[in-house]
């Protein structure tokens, strides 16, 4: 049972901070009516809505289908590297981080134990770091990338045209960076080499298929400020308990209740007028360097929500959470599922892998934080 407790606790800590701080706030402003309002209920209804979509892609295999097909070409180590990286890279514009490193990572295992022990032990820290690190920057361009660009999207009610324009040129150096660190690292590894991935097994279920493609149009205009959130999320919660319940088990309700329990010490730490006051005078005009710092301990998710209620240059919050998921692991909390990965792995040094890690992404977000003072 103690076991248990402690394991909880180690794998949900962000969400145990949130729900203590929570219940701390409450001794300052009586619970009431008033709570209801402080929670985002059109974030969490459409990121609730996203990760049940992107469950049932996953079940279906879609991922996992186009990974086979365009791995099967490449010829040798350097192709594989940038075919690695960019899978991660483009797929989390679309499905999320988290999902494209849940979905990518575990390939590369496959591929790595296919080439043998020698190529495994040489190049996989180095690609699933990469990979991580792509999967963080890629999902910078789109508002439904990650949970915080999908909540501060939403409450700066900025046009979709106007926030890939804002992450435009961090994405642009992302990718440069990216082919290059590819291309250097594949070019120690020229040696022809062949990957033959068998079909997926799945059953291929083109009616499944074409119900989770409309429920994602429905879900983006819902993004789009096209069609009703309530609409949407409605929709997309009947057609998966009546046709797919069983994908419900996989979202990840751990991450809502995280946002809850922000929301409701947000809200009451702003009717605190000396707290209120004191954090506005502290964040303004210093955006970005106070949620890059804020991210590197408590992750960006939550630095976001809890920096949110107290500026009103959100633009500035959006770059900041994004360039902030680099840098220390906790940064990004998905850069904690490839870790994972890595550290149920036999034979790969846990150290190595935060070393070079934390390396290359001091590196990325030098880069990109040097961008931000030349643009901004």
């Amino acid at each position: 049972m103690k076991r248990k407790i402690f394991e909880f606790i180690k794998q949900e800590t962000i969400l145990i901070v949130a729900c203590v701080l929570a219940v701390i706030s409450m001794f300052f402003v009586t619970p009431g009516k008033e709570y209801l309002e402080y929670i985002d209920f059109r974030t969490l209804g459409i990121l609730f809505s996203l990760m049940a979509l992107m469950a049932g892609f996953q079940n279906l295999g879609i991922f996992e289908e186009i990974s086979r097909k365009l791995l099967n070409k490449v010829q040798n180590i350097r192709q594989l590297v940038v075919t690695l990286t960019l899978l991660c890279f483009f797929f989390s514009m679309i499905i999320t981080n988290d999902v494209a490193l849940i979905t990518f990572v575990p390939f590369t295992f496959v591929l790595f134990d296919m080439l043998g022990q020698p190529e495994e032990k040489k190049w996989l820290i180095p690609v699933v770091i990469l990979q991580t690190i792509a999967a963080n920057l890629g999902s910078m361009l789109t508002p439904i990338g990650n949970p915080q660009n999908l909540y501060l999207y939403g409450k700066s009610g900025m046009a979709f045209e106007k926030f890939i324009l804002l992450m435009l040129p961090y994405t642009v150096l992302s990718l440069a960076m990216l082919l290059v660190s590819s291309f250097a690292i594949g070019s120690f590894g020229n040696k022809k080499i062949t990957v033959s991935l068998a079909t997926n097994n799945k059953e291929k279920n083109t009616c499944k298929v074409m119900m989770y493609v409309v429920l994602f149009c429905i879900c983006i205009l819902a993004v789009l400020r096209v069609l009703s959130v309530s609409i949407a999320f409605a929709v997309t919660l009947c057609a998966i308990v009546i046709f797919d319940r069983k994908v419900l088990k996989k979202v990840d309700y751990s991450l809502l209740f995280t946002c809850v329990g922000f929301f409701i010490f947000i809200g009451n730490m702003g009717r605190l007028p000396m707290f209120s006051s004191l954090l506005q005078k502290y964040i303004s005009g210093n955006e970005v360097i106070t949620v890059v710092l804020a991210s590197q301990i408590v992750s960006n998710v939550p630095a976001a929500l809890l920096l949110s209620n107290f500026t009103d240059n959100l633009p500035a919050l959006i770059v900041g959470t994004n360039i902030g998921g680099l840098g220390t692991l906790i940064a990004s909390m998905a850069s904690l599922i490839s870790y994972k990965f890595i550290a149920q792995k036999k034979n790969v040094s846990k150290g190595k892998y935060l070393l070079f890690f934390t390396i290359a992404n001091i590196i990325f977000l030098a880069a990109l934080m040097l961008m931000y003072v030349i643009i901004k």
